[in-house]
């Protein structure tokens, strides 16, 4: 009840903001999910560019959904979890892959009838995943304080065989989002616990680097500008406020802070319009301009829901995609934002 309340004052702070109709953002959409029963938490999503499907994992069902983009109706909803995390579609295979935190497995899933194909096993706290086009390969982040260890793991799955391929060992209790490179062998991983970013070469898989944070804590998303060689890392410094450390990869050092809300869980870096969006529980969307100087404006805020943490940008769709969980009377349902 305390965090609801204090998201609930925070929502009325940046409510006093100029928001929804001068926002970076507009809402064209809402994807209902009634079924949903009342939880504080929906987690990562997924969409299929081609076929025109959004995956979401609305944790509190235990399931995930499955929507078509151009009707906007659920197709179908694939059941069988214990705590369905994050979601992958692999459009070359027509294949969905799901991190059950629960199970501590990765499940994979035909993309034609949602049958189950596989499960492939991994520690407990099976979460965040990252996918490397170039090897076909799935990082997933798991193992740590939940499987009772003080370190964690990325395991590595070859998606064209279905098998996993290696492990890459972390000595942090907690990992939390990751992304990759494309223009370097290197992945970014957070270590939230000791507030670092962990630097893992993927070739030769091993940590070379530790990066400490000292403008801000508690590091729960990720996000990279590769041509700029910026890292975004979104903070979750206490309840309703929270901070976005800017890191030079060249160097590893901090460059900048940029304030926004509690609860971020979500970043994503849109190149075209060379903006960052960050999904925050309080109930807002922040969005940073970034300036031919190098530095960040701070455009409008776009308002969202309580604890509509997660999100999806698809560059390919030019959408932004908001989980927002069932909470009081705001239902369960995925808001769908374009980009003005």
């Amino acid at each position: 009840m305390k965090l609801l309340y204090s998201l609930a004052i925070a929502v009325v702070m940046v409510g006093q903001m100029p928001c929804e109709a001068q926002a970076p953002l507009k809402l064209v959409e809402s994807l209902l999910m009634p079924e949903v029963p009342a939880g504080p938490y929906a987690d990562h999503m997924a969409v299929d560019t081609v076929g025109h499907r959004l995956f979401v994992t609305p944790q509190a069902n235990k399931a995930v959904d499955v929507f078509d983009l151009n009707s906007g109706q659920l197709l179908h909803t694939i059941v069988g979890f214990g705590n369905p995390h994050s979601v992958f579609y692999q459009s070359e295979l027509d294949q969905i892959y799901v991190t059950d935190g629960g199970a501590g497995a990765v499940k994979i899933f035909s993309g034609v009838d949602y049958q189950l194909i596989k499960t492939i096993q991994l520690e407990p706290d099976a979460d965040g995943i990252e996918y490397d086009p170039a090897q076909k390969y799935l990082y997933v982040d798991n193992g740590g304080h939940d499987a009772g260890k003080d370190y964690s793991f990325i395991s590595i799955i070859d998606t064209s065989k279905g098998e996993k391929v290696g492990d890459i060992r972390i000595d942090a209790d907690k990992l939390e989002a990751l992304v990759i490179d494309p223009l370097s062998s290197r992945i970014y991983v957070n270590l939230p616990t000791i507030n670092r970013v962990a630097v893992i070469d993927r070739v030769k898989r091993t940590v070379i680097a530790n990066w400490p944070l000292t403008k801000g804590k508690t590091n729960m998303a990720i996000a990279l500008d590769a041509m700029h060689h910026r890292l975004y890392v979104g903070c979750r410094n206490a309840d309703v406020r929270g901070t976005i450390v800017v890191i030079a990869t060249e160097t590893g050092k901090e460059v900048e802070s940029l304030p926004i809300g509690g609860w971020v869980d979500y970043l994503a870096y849109d190149s075209k319009k060379k903006r960052i969006y960050a999904s925050c529980g309080v109930g807002e969307v922040y969005t940073y301009q970034r300036l031919d100087s190098g530095g960040h404006r701070l455009l409008p805020l776009t308002d969202t829901a309580v604890m509509a943490k997660t999100a999806l940008y698809s560059a390919d769709l030019d959408r932004l995609f908001v989980a927002v969980p069932h909470l009081g009377g705001t239902a369960a349902q995925v808001r769908v934002f374009q980009p003005r």
